[in-house]
């Protein structure tokens, strides 16, 4: 643990996309400790993409499996501390608060309003870092994402409803600030910019350094031609921001449900892809910089997930051609939204006409360990998969996945993207449409950008 005086810190931006600047006691310190005891604050230091070895937690998924020629890259999160990338969104955000002066682990309380990993996120980085931690969350969420919360030493509210029931959080949120402003610190990975700040460095710089690895292996020329992101927060999709000023033709797609639609048509409705498709346009989220929205289905993705984590969809694997290690790396790598980001990567190979020399890569954001109930009650629903429906699955949502529900980012989709923003930011969350007007234009998003440098010297100070 790395403390001053009463605060507990971790490391800088800089030390989280490059670890080996870390400290060499410091990172020794923690890896040694992610298996002794994952609990201990110095796992901070673990929070980053790279392996010990310096390797990028990342494999090209095998083309039986996406039967397209361009080549889907996946950075993938079990290794976090949580098992989750979220939680490097959140010690961004509450690392930034306390530096600045905004929380005080003697005073205030946190909450941390989340459809699931941010929340498990919050409840791992505000324990381990002194704080009183409360996550608020829609009670129709995996059991497995209530019962981790628990463990890390946070509290919980669960609201009405599913994911995409965030207004309901919100209204949570604002009750809890109302009743005691002084004690209440919300830290809303919607509206607040360490998340977005996370990504756009630490994400997008990682899967630039990553172009030139895989290069070297003779995969790809290194470049990336498209990044494909759900969007939940819409944290994760910031890293496309970064690739985008490297490589301007770069395309950047954003996913959603098709059962719940909302910047692809204005749509609403309830889902269980588990950290995407919020049901509102998130304040951090750049839409002006989106080439594509594309929507993916729900029951495909749990579907598409079994197929990857039960032994009859192993066989029928094995049988396309997918070697066993890369079904095993496949088996303990995939969540749900996992599976809806590697159908969106198809979809915009596809789409935009990709060969074997583009790139597309897509995150996954955490793993089967938190779906067990999830896979329990679709078998209950579908009945057993067995190998032939294995086998129809591979094939009617990997191989045959369509071109339906795609939007492209024209001047007039990405300013009804951008105007859907007034409704819950300034209507219901106060924001000006002063506030609102700055986003059109890259300045505003450069500025965000431009305060890593100044939170990292403000860390390096406070050391």
């Amino acid at each position: 643990m790395v403390s001053h005086g009463r605060l507990v810190t971790g490391p800088t931006f800089e030390e989280m996309l490059h670890p080996d600047k870390i400290d060499p006691r410091v990172r020794k310190q923690a890896v040694e400790m992610s298996m002794r005891d994952p609990l201990d604050p110095i796992n901070l230091y673990n929070i980053t993409w790279r392996s010990p070895q310096g390797k990028v937690y990342a494999y090209v998924v095998p083309q039986a499996l996406t039967n397209v020629e361009a080549p889907i890259v996946v950075l993938y999160s079990k290794d976090f501390p949580t098992g989750s990338h979220k939680v490097g969104a959140a010690y961004s955000v509450l690392i930034d608060k306390e530096l600045f002066g905004e929380v005080d682990p003697s005073v205030h309380t946190l909450v941390w309003p989340s459809t699931g990993n941010y929340g498990i996120g919050g409840a791992w980085v505000g324990c381990r870092m002194g704080f009183d931690s409360l996550v608020i969350l829609p009670a129709e969420m995996s059991t497995e994402r209530f019962d981790r919360i628990r463990s890390y030493g946070a509290r919980i509210i669960a609201t009405p409803g599913c994911e995409s029931n965030v207004k309901e959080i919100y209204d949570k949120c604002k009750e809890l600030k109302a009743a005691d402003p002084e004690k209440v610190r919300i830290l809303n990975q919607f509206e607040v910019f360490g998340n977005y700040r996370f990504h756009y460095f630490v994400t997008g710089n990682t899967i630039v350094e990553l172009a030139s690895e895989l290069a070297a292996q003779g995969i790809g020329k290194g470049r990336v031609s498209a990044y494909c992101s759900a969007m939940g927060s819409a944290g994760t999709i910031a890293a496309g921001d970064r690739l985008k000023q490297v490589w301007p033709e770069h395309k950047i797609v954003g996913l959603e449900p098709t059962q719940c639609p909302t910047l692809y048509n204005n749509g609403y409705g309830g889902h269980d892809i588990q950290g995407i498709g919020d049901k509102h346009a998130t304040w951090i989220h750049n839409v002006n910089n989106m080439d594509a929205i594309m929507c993916i289905d729900d029951v495909q993705c749990k579907k598409g997930l079994q197929l990857l984590t039960e032994e009859a969809g192993w066989r029928v694997l094995a049988d396309a051609g997918v070697s066993q290690e890369q079904v095993q790396l496949m088996s303990q790598t995939f969540g749900i939204s996992g599976v809806c980001n590697v159908l969106g990567a198809i979809k915009t190979a596809k789409f935009f006409g990709f060969g074997k020399d583009d790139l597309v890569v897509t995150i996954l954001t955490d793993a089967i360990d938190r779906y067990g109930s999830v896979m329990a009650q679709l078998s209950t629903t579908y009945g057993k998969m067995g190998e032939t429906e294995a086998r129809v699955r591979l094939e009617s949502i990997f191989h045959c996945q369509g071109l339906d529900w795609i939007m492209e980012g024209t001047r007039d989709a990405r300013a009804r993207w951008h105007n859907l923003k007034y409704y819950t930011w300034v209507e219901q969350q106060g924001k000006t449409i002063e506030e609102l007007n700055a986003q059109r234009h890259p300045e505003f998003w450069l500025a965000e950008q431009g305060r890593i440098e100044g939170i990292d010297a403000k860390l390096r100070a406070v050391r």
